[in-house]
């Protein structure tokens, strides 16, 4: 005879009981037509399970886009799998990041933090985490750290400043980053007044709401407040900033949208180049960026899709606005003015952005605090970008270039996404001046160039490079 009460006591003890309650009384309270159906989906969904989408994936990613920290023995991504903070440190001197290069030097941080917490229950384990399954490569070197909260780069904050000073080239402890969105005090120099060389241009940036965990660490049902927030910003945007939300495909977080975007809206985007995908690097999942995938994540853009907003990725939001002309002013104004509206609503709710005068605009990765900013657009340079010496020159005014498929790829007949080297230390104002008068020197020396004045073009770039 089946002993009812052992049964109980079995499913208690294992927590499928508690599990199973809560389920029924999301049921009883939603009551959808298809109770079966609805049950399956739902343990076979984030928190409890993984996505649909997601099981089409890699075993190693899918290890990384459910509840628990990343721990996947195949790709050697193995520390802290229960999210505590060891006693020992781990063996990191084979590892080529500015983490464990800080540890390496000074050792007694890690035994100074490794019981510490902030008020959120995010330990120095979070944070390092991606950088210690990470070794990387001995000649590119990643950051190997990310906050969990706000409050990370406060209470490890002996850790994060040299890691952050190293990284930017140099950015003290007690520096102040100036922010600044003044649309007035933006360059009008006309960059291209032949209309020839620029295509696109490009404003981009992140920012993270008050009030939530990061995305390394923020919960299931967090993330989904953290969505609603964003969107009821977002979707007070008026005029020509007016749009829509798309959660990504596959993703029930959104009652409007309850099985996300379309495949067809999930093609266009990508066409666009404006739809982030699922996390396809250790660093990315390792650091916990994968969990949930894809719950609570979507894109925000206007009717006219030259704004575009990221819910959920890497940030709370990644905010891109773009067009297909040189007018970086305008870009730029653009931008600013959807941070403004998005900000109002959160502080109508008791949210914000977070910033402060040291670290500027808080964001989850080191290299991307300060402006967070970058102002770029796409060049046509087939005869400057020739030269040997381009991407130094580049370098002195403190510029860079990509190539048209992003970092580290080639130009397309000399096409170059052109760029801002720097996040912090700088105000907005000033790296968007930065990229506008350096584009016009670059176009400048571009036309000489094509008037066969190669003497003239080499005068000027040493004088550049000696000033």
């Amino acid at each position: 005879m089946v002993d009812q009460k052992e049964n109980v006591e079995y499913l208690r003890e294992k927590g499928v009981a508690d599990l199973v309650d809560v389920a029924i009384q999301e049921l009883v309270k939603e009551k959808p037509e298809n109770a079966m159906e609805w049950m399956r989906d739902y343990f076979d969904y984030p928190p409890h399970g993984i996505s649909k989408n997601v099981k089409k994936l890699d075993g190693w990613i899918q290890v990384g886009c459910g509840d628990k920290p990343y721990n996947c023995p195949e790709k050697k991504a193995t520390f802290a799998p229960d999210g505590t903070t060891p006693d020992e440190m781990p063996d990191l001197s084979k590892h080529s990041n500015f983490m464990a290069e800080v540890l390496r030097e000074q050792p007694e941080l890690y035994a100074k933090y490794k019981d510490t917490y902030t008020k959120n229950g995010v330990g120095l384990a979070k944070c390092i985490k991606t950088g210690v399954d990470n070794p990387g490569h001995p000649h590119i070197k990643t950051v190997g750290l990310t906050a969990g909260d706000e409050e990370s780069y406060t209470v490890f904050k002996e850790l994060f400043d040299p890691v952050i000073d190293a990284r930017h080239g140099g950015y003290g402890a007690d520096a102040k980053q100036p922010t600044d969105l003044d649309l007035s005090k933006v360059s009008d120099i006309d960059m291209d007044p032949d209309n020839k060389y620029i295509e696109t241009t490009r404003v981009r940036t992140g920012r993270s709401m008050r009030g939530f965990k990061l995305p390394p660490t923020i919960g299931f049902e967090e993330r989904r407040k953290l969505e609603a927030l964003a969107v009821k910003g977002l979707l007070n945007l008026s005029e020509d900033l007016k749009g829509d939300y798309f959660p990504l495909h596959g993703s029930h977080s959104y009652q409007a949208k309850p099985n996300g975007m379309s495949e067809e809206k999930e093609g266009e985007l990508r066409t666009m180049g404006n739809l982030f995908q699922e996390p396809d690097s250790t660093l990315l999942l390792a650091s916990g960026m994968g969990r949930h995938w894809p719950d609570g994540r979507g894109v925000y853009h206007n009717d006219d899709k030259n704004l575009f907003v990221w819910v959920g990725e890497e940030d709370h939001l990644r905010i891109v606005s773009m067009q297909r002309d040189k007018n970086m002013k305008e870009t730029f104004g653009r931008f600013v003015r959807a941070c403004d509206k998005v900000q109002e609503v959160l502080k109508s709710e008791g949210s914000d952005f977070m910033h402060n005068d040291h670290l500027g605009w808080v964001l989850t990765c080191p290299s991307n605090l300060g402006t967070g900013l970058r102002a770029g657009m796409l060049i046509n340079l087939p005869l400057f970008s020739a030269r040997e010496d381009f991407k130094d020159t580049l370098k002195v005014m403190r510029l860079q270039a990509r190539g048209t498929a992003g970092v580290d790829s080639a130009s397309t007949g000399g096409k170059w996404d052109v760029s801002n080297a720097d996040r912090i230390g700088k105000s907005e104002v000033e790296l968007v001046n930065m990229v506008i008068e350096g584009a016009a020197q670059l176009i400048k020396w571009e036309k000489l160039l094509e008037e066969g004045k190669k003497d003239e073009v080499d005068a000027e770039v040493a004088a550049k490079k000696s000033a």
